[in-house]
């Protein structure tokens, strides 16, 4: 760094390595929009204001430029891309930032998985903050490859693969004092440390805040969102895929803006099809104005508030002693972006990475293909008399409902019922040898003939498969293993499509486009299948995350924590 050179770059008295001109800068700080000159020196800003000439100009007028945005909390194993090709993906768009928890892989892959998404962060053209995942397992009722437990986080951060706690979901362990929970939250020391607490309220949530993981993006209910912000939660305002929480809390930013230095819009899960087809961060700056929220309000939202949240004082806005992480877009209505600068270097122009392809990370853990796959026989379900449970799932929601309901029984044997839009679900464990598998049911997913099977089942990611009858999800899980993970969809016995996801059981090493057309193949199968839901991968994967209320199946059976942990099928 020459500061003497910077300076004067900063008061004028040399021209500087890059300057926008006559361009609308809205300044977070005061809530005004400013029309001026921004200058850059090297990968900082130096100055703003008018009269700053640069060897490189780009005359901004009528555009805005904006800081670079960056996402909260997501996960980048839920796109099915490597960090790689989700920074070819979300760089064009704006996304210049992202704080990624990467428990997804650190399930299925332990220490290895957590240090290749490392690898491969490292040397993009954009900042991946990795935070330690937490709750591996998610709960005690999920097998992962392996139980991260303190020691295992106190390394990762020494390593300097991580900068924060990622997500607690295991909140009534938090609040019953649980050891081995407690004890990555203290290794944590001043760290930053998120949250995760659904539903979460009153003294409980109280109690949960003693442990200083002081963000949730969980929040699905408006006078939910406004509580935690009222004991001093910072509200992740989710708007994912398949989960959809903006449109019902964008009201307690409308009511008062002030909020929204409290609060911030974050991805969690999104896959590449919803990204390409209608954005990343745009996409919430977009849809949060058309809820009523300003222009302003909402671009902090998805900028400073996250930086100030992580601690980061040079990102998040416009000015002096900033990353020029910045972004032209044509409009405060559209927001799309026209030139992307990362460190005052142009990355993206018109919705093209410049460096495109970026260069892949060659070592990567991948799962065994030697996953026990239970036979037809073993998937039966004897009568044992009585009702059975069943997992109601709830359109753009991850939470399920409890159901008891009559099965359908066929010589002596539970079996899918098509005209109640019940059908058999497994999940298999894929992480460990125990060759262990449970089976439940499931309401909503409109299958009416075959299975579909993933390896992508939050959080411990073992096999799953939802079908109609035993034999197509037999056949269903056997091209998953041979695959090594990935979406498979079966209908009487022949593979109608599939997406391999060989890093991890999870990710794709393929372009986002390459995936985008698997992808659109794979719900045209699904289709084909009866089953009409947007992303049914998706709403899947969810079913299996016992730390969402509330009934839920992972290999270890149905387990539903409000109910006490695990339950029997039949009631």
């Amino acid at each position: 760094m020459n500061v003497k050179s910077m300076l004067a770059q900063a008061r004028g008295e040399k021209t500087a390595d890059l300057v926008i001109s006559n361009v609308t800068v809205p300044n977070l700080f005061s809530f005004e929009l400013e029309v001026t000159d921004v200058a850059v020196s090297g990968d900082l800003i130096v100055g703003v204001g008018e009269g700053y000439t640069g060897k490189r100009t780009v005359d901004g007028a009528g555009k805005y430029l904006v800081p670079g945005f960056i996402d909260g909390h997501c996960h980048i194993e839920s796109t099915m891309l490597t960090p790689e090709g989700f920074a070819e993906l979300v760089l064009p768009r704006g996304t210049t930032a992202v704080f990624a928890d990467p428990h997804e892989i650190a399930n299925t892959s332990g220490m290895a998985g957590l240090e290749y998404m490392h690898r491969a962060s490292r040397t993009l053209p954009m900042d991946v903050f990795l935070n330690a995942p937490s709750c591996v397992p998610a709960s005690p009722f999920e097998t992962p490859f392996d139980r991260l437990d303190s020691m295992a986080l106190d390394r990762m951060f020494r390593k300097g693969w991580c900068t924060g706690l990622g997500e607690v979901m295991n909140y009534p362990g938090v609040l019953e004092g649980d050891p081995d929970l407690w004890g990555k939250i203290l290794v944590s020391g001043d760290q930053v440390k998120t949250g995760h607490a659904p539903g979460l309220t009153g003294k409980d949530l109280c109690a949960y805040l003693l442990s200083r993981c002081d963000s949730d993006h969980e929040s699905y209910e408006l006078d939910e969102a406004v509580e935690k912000l009222r004991r001093g939660m910072w509200v992740m305002i989710r708007e994912g895929a398949s989960e959809h929480n903006l449109e019902d809390l964008a009201p307690m930013i409308v009511q008062d803006e002030r909020r929204g230095c409290r609060s911030m819009m974050v991805s969690d899960d999104l896959n590449v099809p919803h990204i390409l087809s209608r954005g990343h961060m745009d996409e919430k700056l977009r849809m949060a104005q058309r809820l009523g929220i300003s222009f302003l309000t909402a671009l902090r939202m998805v900028t400073l508030s996250a930086a100030d949240y992580f601690g980061l004082k040079d990102r998040g806005a416009i000015a002096p002693g900033y990353r020029a992480d910045m972004v032209l877009i044509d409009s405060t209505e559209n927001c799309r972006a026209e030139m992307v600068w990362k460190d005052g270097t142009l990355v993206a122009e018109n919705g093209s990475l410049s460096n495109y392809p970026l260069a892949r990370e060659g070592r990567y853990p991948s799962p065994s293909k030697t996953t026990k796959i239970p036979d037809s026989e073993d998937l039966k379900v004897k009568f044992q008399g009585g009702n059975i449970r069943v997992i109601g799932t709830k359109p753009g929601q991850l939470v399920t409902e409890h159901l008891i309901m009559p099965p359908k029984i066929k010589d002596g044997f539970v079996i899918s019922d098509i005209e109640k839009d019940v059908v058999k679900m497994a999940v298999v464990d894929r992480n460990t040898d125990s060759g262990r598998v449970s089976i439940g049911f499931v309401h909503g997913i409109g299958l009416t003939g075959g299975a579909i099977a993933s390896s992508v089942a939050h959080d411990a990611h073992n096999f799953g498969v939802i079908g109609t009858n035993d034999d197509d999800m037999v056949s269903a899980l056997q091209e998953l293993r041979r695959l090594g993970g990935g979406f498979v969809s079966v209908l009487d016995g022949k593979i109608l499509s599939s997406l391999p996801l060989p890093v991890g059981g999870l990710m794709s090493q393929e372009s986002p486009e390459e995936i985008m057309g698997q992808y659109e193949r794979m719900e045209i199968s699904v289709e084909k299948l009866g089953c009409s839901l947007e992303h049914p991968f998706m709403i899947m994967a969810f079913l299996s995350l016992s730390v969402i209320p509330t009934l839920k199946l992972t290999d270890q059976g149905y387990v539903d924590l409000d109910a006490g942990g695990l339950l029997d099928l039949f009631v």
